[in-house]
C-alpha cells in the first residue's frame, strides 16, 4: 500500500473511498491516542483504553462523511476537528465512568485475602472426615445409622427425635456412646 500525502488521502476520503478512510486513520491514530492517554487517570485505564475513545471517533467521523456529507478544507482543518472530537469523546467516557469511581474504594490487604481465601476444607480436611464417618458407621450399629445420618447433615437432636421416634433422651445417649467408643477407638491405635 503506498503512502499518499495526507491532503490526496483528504481528497479521497471526502468521495467515501474506504480504503482511504484506512490511510488517513493509521496516520491520525497514534496522535489521538496520545492525546487520550495524556488525560487518562490510572484509575481510568482501568475502565477504558485510549483506543476505545479512538475507535468511538472514527466511528463517528465515518458516519460524518457518508451521512451528514462533511467536507474539510485540508488537513489541518481535519486534525484540529479530529482533536476537538477526541476530547469531546473522552469526556463522555469520564461522564460515564465518574460515578463508579467516585464510589471505588480499595481493598486492604486483610480483606483481599479474607475474600481470595475459600471457607471450603481442605482436600485433607475432606479425606480425614470421610475416615471418621466410616470409623463411626463402624461403630454404629444399623439401627441407630439414621440418628447417625441426621446429625451429620446437621439436624438439631429434638430434629432427629421427631424424624426417627426416638426420644430426645435416647438419641443423645446413642450419640454419646459412639462418642466414647471412637475415643477407646483412637487411645487403642495410638497404644500400637
Amino acid at each position: 500500500m503506498s503512502v499518499e500525502p495526507l491532503d490526496a488521502l483528504l481528497q479521497k476520503l471526502t468521495t467515501g473511498d474506504d480504503a482511504a478512510a484506512e490511510q488517513v486513520f493509521r496516520s491520525y491514530e497514534p496522535y489521538l491516542r496520545m492525546v487520550v492517554r495524556r488525560q487518562l487517570s490510572p484509575d481510568l485505564r482501568a475502565k477504558f483504553d485510549s483506543m476505545d475513545v479512538v475507535q468511538s471517533v472514527w466511528l463517528h467521523m465515518l458516519k460524518g462523511f457518508r451521512e451528514a456529507g462533511w467536507r474539510f478544507t485540508d488537513t489541518a482543518h481535519l486534525r484540529a476537528f479530529l482533536v476537538q472530537l477526541t476530547r469531546h469523546r473522552f469526556i463522555d467516557r469520564l461522564r460515564r465512568h465518574r460515578t463508579e469511581l467516585a464510589r471505588e474504594q480499595p481493598m486492604a490487604l486483610a480483606e483481599v485475602e479474607e475474600v481470595l481465601l475459600a471457607d471450603d476444607p481442605q482436600p485433607a480436611e475432606i479425606l480425614q472426615a470421610d475416615e471418621l464417618w466410616e470409623q463411626l458407621l463402624e461403630l454404629c450399629p444399623p439401627a441407630h445409622r439414621e440418628v447417625l445420618r441426621l446429625k451429620r447433615e446437621g439436624a438439631l437432636t429434638s430434629e432427629v427425635a421427631a424424624r426417627t421416634g426416638l426420644h430426645e433422651g435416647s438419641v443423645r445417649r446413642i450419640l454419646n456412646t459412639l462418642s466414647r467408643r471412637l475415643a477407646h477407638l483412637r487411645t487403642e491405635k495410638t497404644r500400637v
